[in-house]
């Protein structure tokens, strides 16, 4: 058996060496939650169905005539899909699909009339999958013409409506490798909704998060482990990209995830992404090269626990009645205190005056008006 013999001298090096880096690591956490804002919660759904890392992605459905009446839609990737009113209660649970990531776009023509359309990644059969929201009941229906494959494992997903055609689109990224597709959704005659693939690029590698810009015409994606990438949305814009920001720049902890923009006048407002190494989020502007803004974490508050670990995130600008005059934020918790993972509610007020100077507060862009109408 080797033995180790070190002088004293030796051992004092090695712990002055290990006592400096130490030093080094509080010193750089301690600088993080210094320049992090803290935020709390003020509404929790309740837990998904299932287990373990589950719940992942949502969106906002906004009521057509009454905004208090507007819902949440929540994807159990492991589960189904579930329904929240706006104090966190389930009022629906679909259990038939697996849904990783969901997104919702006004205005789509499907059998004569404008509905708003629901499309997620399905990871139970590698497809698109689809639903129309129900203004009567606020309920989920399906409205897939067909089991639309994508040949990948399906993963990230987003919806966008082009301001320059009025055509949609959908977008999603393979779990394997980080191919990102592009495909068109239609109503395929007989009311319900097909799609065609039009664009495949390479990321590069793990990728999740997307969220598309319908004014500036660009599509965001996170690459994971790496960066935060912008692409053009358009079906010709081709597979050029610019770098928003990276993990080595010390802003963003992988994994990269949930990636969401806060729309205000002007073409303004802010991107904001999931740091999920960090617990944490990170703001960007949403115009020009999106230079960085802010981070800010949700901390234990108003007797509901704090975020970690966050996969998805939405930003809904629009006023909800009085629980969210201003709009809010929302993000996938992957530690709840209360049970299985659940989604948490941030007063958008709450972020924008927690930062220095204070964010837009801007109540005026709609997202269920046509995207071409507003620019």
């Amino acid at each position: 058996m080797t033995r180790f013999h070190f002088t004293s001298q030796r051992r004092l090096r090695i712990f002055l060496t290990l006592s400096f880096i130490v030093m080094l690591t509080s010193a750089a956490i301690a600088f993080r939650q210094l320049v992090t804002a803290q935020v709390a919660p003020t509404v929790e759904t309740d837990p998904v169905h299932s287990s373990g890392d589950s719940a992942d992605d949502m969106c906002v459905w906004i009521h057509p005539t009454d905004p208090t009446s507007s819902t949440i839609i929540g994807t159990d990737k492991n589960g189904g899909m579930s329904v929240y009113d706006l104090t966190g209660h389930e009022i629906q649970f679909i259990s038939a699909d697996h849904p990783n990531n969901v997104d919702i776009r006004y205005n789509f023509p499907l059998d004569g009339a404008a509905v708003a359309l629901v499309g997620f990644s399905n990871t139970s059969d590698k497809s698109l999958g689809f639903y129309k929201v129900d203004p009567a009941t606020r309920m989920l229906v399906n409205v897939e013409a067909r089991q639309i494959k994508t040949g990948k494992s399906v993963y990230g997903y987003c919806l966008y409506q082009s301001p320059v055609s009025g055509k949609f689109y959908c977008f999603v990224t393979d779990n394997a490798n980080g191919e990102l597709q592009q495909w068109e959704i239609f109503d395929n005659g007989s009311g319900l909704v097909d799609a065609t693939k039009i664009r495949t690029i390479q990321v590069g590698s793990h990728s999740e998060g997307l969220v598309a810009d319908e004014v500036h015409k660009y599509l965001y994606v996170s690459q994971e482990d790496v960066a935060i990438w912008k692409y053009g949305a358009e079906p010709g814009d081709g597979s050029a990209r610019t770098q928003v920001d990276a993990v080595t720049n010390g802003r963003l902890e992988d994994d990269i995830e949930g990636l969401t923009i806060y729309y205000a006048s002007n073409g303004t407002g802010y991107l904001i992404a999931s740091s999920q190494g960090s617990k944490d989020y990170v703001i960007y502007q949403r115009e020009g090269n999106n230079p960085y803004v802010m981070t800010f974490a949700i901390v234990t508050g108003n007797g509901i626990d704090g975020t970690t670990e966050t996969d998805g995130i939405d930003v809904m600008n629009f006023p909800l009645g009085t629980a969210f005059p201003f709009g809010v934020f929302l993000a996938q918790d992957g530690t709840n205190e209360n049970g299985n993972q659940n989604f948490k509610l941030v007063a958008w007020q709450a972020i924008a005056n927690a930062a220095s100077p204070a964010l837009t507060i801007d109540t005026t862009w709609d997202p269920r008006q046509n995207r071409r109408e507003q620019l």
